[in-house]
């Protein structure tokens, strides 16, 4: 039984190569030291980790406790496994007293794991409670939101998080339903958002848009990612490269605009008399986007959205 959930819950890592050799982790780089902010099942802590030389450090960042359960079979002085979100990477840091990384690799969303554990509550395709929470020790699960939440919020989390255009009728059947019965399982929920979503996307279930939106609202994990880019930016040292994978549209906003944010820096009026010296430098540079090859997406479909981008910074922008 046990093997046969093993196998269930197998996690394919992606964008694996692609994203650990943007790090450029060789040479002199393979003893500096690196952040992974989201471990999953380690997939990519570990491939750095074999590119790290016998001074290399790696510290990798989660707020699951079962990905934190699994970095604990990792046997390694270089390797150090933080219980929380990516977004305290610089306290993080200051407390083991680092001050610079040479390398940020995020992989945002969330793993296939967790995606098809039920007892989870992050997938509709099996019945679970409505859960949801990456850290379960941690905040209110999805069922207890729904229980209490104002429509309106309702209608606006899946409006803004799950880009839903039928929110409106959406929020309403559930502040509907609730008032009949309790809304506790995945599968209660995602029949109640099909008969309140009038027309489908074709190939798409129903309730795809309004469990996306949940999700990422309870898990604050737009929130996150904003402090996390920006606290990434501030630990990483000149010629550091950040590497982030997202998975849709709404992530992949967040990290094009921050790295566009650091690479176009506005100028002052050329009629001033400015020297060039002393002009504003472009804090990081844009090195690559890449998306996964169409092996990578037919051996794992839920690769398809993924897109990998990757930033330098420039020694211009230390402060």
């Amino acid at each position: 039984m046990e093997n046969q959930q093993a196998a269930e819950f197998l996690h394919q890592t992606v964008l694996l190569h692609e994203a650990v050799d943007a790090l450029g982790i060789e040479g002199v780089r393979a003893a500096g030291t690196y952040i992974d902010g989201t471990f999953g099942r380690g997939g990519h802590s570990r491939l750095i980790l074999s590119k790290l030389g016998p001074s290399g450090q790696l510290i990798s960042f989660d707020k699951d406790t079962q990905a934190i359960a699994s970095a604990a079979q990792i046997k390694d002085v270089r390797f150090q496994i933080v219980h929380d979100s990516f977004a305290s990477v610089k306290q993080s840091l200051a407390d083991r007293g680092i001050g610079q990384v040479d390398g940020v690799l995020l992989d945002l969303g969330i793993s296939s794991p967790q995606v098809d554990d039920a007892t989870r509550g992050f997938s509709f395709r099996a019945d679970g409670p409505l859960d949801m929470r990456m850290d379960t020790t941690r905040g209110i699960s999805a069922a207890e939101w729904l229980a209490t939440e104002q429509e309106e919020k309702i209608r606006e989390v899946i409006k803004n998080y799950g880009e839903e255009r039928f929110a409106f009728q959406i929020a309403k059947a559930i502040v509907t339903r609730r008032q009949e019965e309790p809304i506790t399982g995945t599968r209660q929920l995602a029949e109640l958002v099909a008969h309140a979503v009038k027309t489908r996307e074709k190939g798409k279930d129903p309730a795809t848009r309004t469990f996306q939106a949940i999700r990422i609202f309870i898990n604050q994990e737009l929130e996150d990612l904003e402090i996390g880019l920006a606290a990434a930016f501030d630990v990483l040292a000149p010629y550091g490269r950040m590497a982030v994978i997202s998975f849709h549209s709404l992530e992949d906003r967040i990290v094009k605009q921050f790295f566009a944010s650091k690479v176009n820096v506005a100028q002052p009026d050329r009629r001033l008399p400015i020297r060039q010296v002393d002009l504003p430098q472009a804090e990081m540079r844009l090195l690559n986007r890449i998306k996964p090859s169409e092996a990578e997406v037919c051996a794992n479909p839920r690769a398809r959205s993924a897109i990998l981008r990757v930033a330098e910074r420039l020694p211009g922008g230390q402060t």
